[in-house]
């Protein structure tokens, strides 16, 4: 079996799980591809590693899977190098909250041996997909959670009127708007008062951030739709930001977006809950008379 592992830094108190990792792929026969960046940092670090590295997405061709190690923004970073070739992606999570990389450090043997069982079942994620005059991203112009159209700095409040459809929906005078996939529902767009919406639902969330009108809400329309921008603001510049990337983007620019045509497939192990995941990890529900 080949692996993939794409990983960040990490605390010191999490350096067992990564050496654990290792050596039970090593045990296990697994043919492994680490992340270059990773296994340098594996290395400087003392770790034991082998096997190859992978620095771009060709380099992952044939791989069985990608274990994601670290947090919930490893995650987001290793979808972006899976891309259309769908790899199945399992977050380990060594990091803090774990929203998406559902598998603890103490996990990772249970976990390698449902790889190897097929003990498990896909989670597939709809992607957001910017389209725009201009390559800001790279390439990489898709996202699992969402898309947020910002102002800069402290300087004023952006207008952003938007469409769907090609028909006008509304012009919001706020610090910035967000676009979520049902992902994001539990990231940004909450934050910004947006609904949570269960993953496999087929919905965007349209999210002001800060609005200056207090009957502006957030609005969910279906992820058939393109949905797209015309931004107006005293400075000729903002921001646009896809997950935890994020570019300087001129006032000119053309930008829409719409459900990507393929997905962020996600490894569930037996046992996770979403709705446990919830109440853990949000708070969600909490209430001292429960």
């Amino acid at each position: 079996m080949r692996i993939a592992i794409h990983g960040r830094p990490f605390r010191d108190d999490a350096a067992n799980h990564v050496k654990e990792l290792y050596s039970y792929l090593k045990n296990k026969g697994a043919q492994v591809i680490t992340y270059a960046p990773f296994f340098d940092y594996l290395k400087e670090s003392g770790i034991s590693v082998y096997g190859e590295l992978y620095s771009q997405k060709g380099d992952l061709a044939g791989t069985d899977f990608l274990m994601s190690v670290g947090g919930d923004g490893t995650l987001l970073e290793a979808v972006t190098y899976v891309g259309e070739l769908q790899i199945p992606i399992l977050g380990i999570n060594i990091g803090r909250l774990g929203f998406l990389a559902t598998t603890q450090g103490g996990e990772i043997k249970r976990a390698v041996d449902a790889l190897y069982s097929k003990d498990f079942k896909y989670d597939d994620r709809m992607l957001i997909k910017l389209v725009s005059d201009e390559d800001i991203f790279g390439g990489v112009n898709f996202g699992l959670n969402e898309l947020a159209i910002l102002k800069r700095d402290s300087s004023s409040m952006i207008v952003v009127h938007t469409y769907i459809d090609g028909e006008y929906l509304n012009s919001y005078w706020a610090d910035g708007l967000i676009v979520s996939t049902p992902t994001g529902s539990t990231g940004y767009s909450l934050s910004c008062g947006g609904p949570l919406m269960l993953p496999q639902l087929n919905n965007f969330i349209i999210a002001p951030v800060s609005p200056h009108n207090l009957n502006v809400r957030p609005m969910i329309v279906s992820d058939n739709s393109e949905i797209s921008f015309k931004i107006e603001g005293r400075s000729s510049y903002f921001l646009v930001s896809l997950d935890s990337r994020s570019k300087i983007v001129a006032a000119t620019a053309k930008l829409a977006v719409k459900k990507e045509d393929f997905k962020a497939r996600l490894v569930e192990l037996k046992g996770y809950n979403y709705f446990e995941t919830l109440r853990n990890k949000l708070n969600w529900g909490l209430d001292l008379r429960n």
